[in-house]
């Protein structure tokens, strides 16, 4: 069983892993906190900036692998803040069309670097 590493262009890492990884079908995205890619620091903002960046940066690790949001069946979010959640829920919907993922968000102590929100995503191949 071999893996392909994706590797978004312009994308920040904090850490050694890969943007996703291509096995069987399907590619597992790494979770995205909102790192501007060009600075490599935090946006500045809100939730909903936040959460606006991880998309950017999810996008990105999509495009590389010749994928969209269209082909994504899965999303884990993590939020520091249960607060958050319709303020993350309506720009979450923006980047979906049923039928919708299948999703999950689960409420964290904290994020690397401060970030209010990581979500990570699995995709299938067409």
């Amino acid at each position: 069983m071999s893996r392909e590493a994706i590797n978004a262009p312009g994308a920040a890492a904090v850490g050694p892993y890969s943007h996703g990884v291509l096995i069987n079908g399907f590619v597992y995205l790494s979770g995205q906190t909102p790192i501007d890619g060009a600075t490599g620091r935090l946006v500045d903002g809100d939730i909903e900036a936040q959460v606006h960046q991880c998309f950017r940066n999810l996008g990105a690790a999509l495009e590389a692998a010749s994928l969209s949001f269209d082909n994504v069946v899965k999303c884990n979010v993590f939020l520091t803040d249960m607060q958050d959640f319709a303020a993350m829920n309506s720009v979450y919907a923006k980047h979906f069309s049923k039928p919708y993922p299948a999703r999950t968000t689960i409420g964290v102590a904290s994020l690397p670097l401060g970030a209010k929100v990581e979500i990570e995503m699995i995709a299938a191949l067409p």
